[in-house]
C-alpha cells in the first residue's frame, strides 16, 4: 500500500555537493584573505615598520624603504605565478593551495617575530625583507590558482558567483587589516604599538595559518595532468604569447587602482592634507566594506546572467577611470574625511563590479590544462610592474613634483594601458 502523504527527501548527492562547494568556497577564500590580510597589516604599519627596521637620517627615508620592502614582494610574484601556476597545472590545484599557505606562514613568522634594528642591527631589516620575499612567492601563485579551481569547482551556470569570493576575500581581508589597526591604536599608547603591538595581525594570522592548510589539505581535486612541469610554460609561450603580453596590460590598470585606493589612499589623505588618522581607518574600512557588498552583489546576481564578460569589464573600468580625476580634485579642494571616504566607496565600487567577470575573461580564455599557469603569471607580472610598486612610485613623484594630484595622474595613465589592452584581449567560454 502506498502512503498517502510523502515528505519530499533531499539526495544525498545534493546535500554532499553543496557541503563540498561551501567547503571549497571557505577554503579558497579564507586562504587567499589570509595572504591578503598580511600584506594589508604591513601597509597599515608601514610608518612603524619604517622605525623600528630602516633608521634613515632623513624625513621621507625610512618610509621609502618600508614601501620599497612592502613592493619587493611582489618581485617574487612572477617566479611565484610561473613555479607555482606550473605545480597547479601538474600537480594539482589542491596541491599548489597547500603550497602557497605554508610559504605564507613562513613569511608572516619572520615578519612578525623578527627582534628590532636595534636589538640585532642589519640582520632585521634582512629578515624582514626575506619575510616579504616568501610572501611574494606565495602570493604570485596563490590568486592564480586560487581564481582557477574557484571557477572549475562550479558549474558553468554559477562560474560568475564561484569566482566572485576572490574579489570578497580581497574586501575582507582589507576590512579585517583596518579594523584592527584602528583597535589597536585606540587602545594602545603609541610606545606600546611601536615596541610590540604592530606585531599583533601578523601573529594572529599566522594563528589562523594552520587552520587554512588543514581545510586545503580535505579539498576534492579538480585537475591533475601528467605533463611535465615545464609543459605548460612552453605552450603558453609557444601558443599563447600574444594573448599573455596584452592579458599583463589588462590587468596594469585594476591593479593600480586596488593598490592606491586600498593600501595607499587612507595613509596619503593623512599625511597630505592632514586629516585626523581616524580617517585612514575609516577609509580602509569603507573600501574593504563595500568591496565585500559589490562582489557578493554581482556574484548573486549580476555575473552569471550576462552573455558575455568583456562589456561589464569595460564599462566599470572606463566609469571608475571618468570618476578619479573630478574626485581626487574634490578631496584636494575640500580635504574632509566624508569627502575621502566617497572616493574610495565610489572607486572601489564600480573597479569591484567588474573585476569577477575580469577574472573570468582572463581564464576562460585559456585550456584547462594551462590555465592556472596563465593566470598567475598575467595577474603577477601585471601587479609587480605597477601594483606591487605603486605606492612607493607615487610618492617618490609626489616628492619630486609637489603635485597632490599625482596618484590621480597615475590611476588615469595605468588604467587608460588598461582599457586599450582590454580592447584587443579575446572573449571565449574554455570549459
Amino acid at each position: 500500500m502506498q502512503s498517502l502523504s510523502r515528505q519530499p527527501v533531499e539526495p544525498v548527492a545534493v546535500r554532499q555537493y553543496a557541503h563540498s562547494r561551501a567547503r571549497t568556497i571557505f577554503a579558497t577564500s579564507a586562504g587567499n584573505a589570509l595572504e591578503m590580510f598580511d600584506f594589508t597589516v604591513f601597509s597599515y604599519f608601514a610608518t612603524i615598520i619604517a622605525k623600528n627596521f630602516f633608521p634613515v637620517d632623513s624625513a621621507a627615508g625610512p618610509m621609502l624603504l618600508a614601501l620599497a620592502t612592502f613592493g619587493v614582494g611582489f618581485v617574487m610574484r612572477p617566479l611565484g605565478g610561473i613555479l607555482i601556476g606550473s605545480y597547479a597545472d601538474r600537480r594539482g590545484r589542491k596541491a599548489a593551495l597547500t603550497l602557497t599557505i605554508v610559504l605564507m606562514m613562513a613569511g608572516t613568522a619572520l615578519i612578525g617575530l623578527t627582534p628590532t634594528y636595534a636589538q640585532i642591527g642589519l640582520a632585521a631589516p634582512v629578515v624582514v625583507i626575506a619575510g616579504r620575499l616568501l610572501q611574494g612567492l606565495s602570493a604570485g601563485g596563490e590568486v592564480g590558482t586560487a581564481t582557477t579551481f574557484l571557477m572549475e569547482s562550479g558549474p558553468l551556470s554559477r562560474r560568475g558567483f564561484m569566482v566572485s569570493f576572490q574579489m570578497l576575500s580581497q574586501g575582507v581581508a582589507a576590512l579585517l587589516g583596518a579594523a584592527s589597526a584602528a583597535v589597536l591604536s585606540a587602545v594602545l599608547p603609541p610606545t606600546s604599538l611601536e615596541s610590540w603591538g604592530w606585531r599583533l595581525p601578523f601573529l594572529f594570522g599566522l594563528l589562523l595559518g594552520p587552520v587554512g592548510f588543514y581545510i586545503r589539505r580535505h579539498l576534492d581535486e579538480t585537475h591533475r595532468s601528467a605533463e611535465k612541469q615545464e609543459g605548460a610554460v612552453r605552450e603558453l609561450l609557444t601558443h599563447f604569447k600574444s594573448r599573455l603580453l596584452v592579458g599583463v596590460l589588462t590587468i596594469v590598470g585594476p591593479t593600480s587602482m586596488l593598490y592606491i585606493m586600498v593600501f595607499y589612499m587612507p595613509g596619503y589623505a593623512v599625511r597630505t592634507w592632514h586629516l585626523p588618522v581616524v580617517s585612514s581607518f575609516l577609509a580602509g574600512c569603507a573600501s574593504g566594506l563595500t568591496m565585500i557588498v559589490v562582489a557578493l552583489v554581482a556574484g548573486l546576481w549580476i555575473i552569471d546572467r550576462l552573455q558575455h564578460r568583456k562589456p561589464i569589464v569595460f564599462a566599470t573600468s572606463l566609469l571608475s577611470l571618468l570618476c578619479v580625476y573630478p574626485l581626487f580634485r574634490a578631496l584636494t579642494t575640500a580635504p574632509s574625511t566624508g569627502t575621502l571616504i566617497a572616493i574610495v566607496t565610489i572607486v572601489m565600487g564600480l573597479a569591484t563590479l567588474g573585476t569577477s567577470s575580469f577574472f573570468l575573461l582572463i581564464t576562460e580564455a585559456f585550456p584547462q590544462r594551462v590555465r592556472a599557469t596563465a593566470l598567475a603569471a598575467i595577474y603577477s607580472f601585471g601587479v609587480t610592474i605597477f601594483g606591487g610598486f605603486a605606492q612607493f612610485n607615487v610618492t617618490w613623484l609626489q616628492q619630486h613634483t609637489g603635485d597632490p594630484m599625482t596618484p590621480a595622474w597615475y590611476l588615469l595613465v595605468t588604467g587608460a594601458v588598461s582599457l586599450l589592452a582590454l580592447a584587443r584581449f579575446p572573449e571565449q567560454r574554455a570549459d
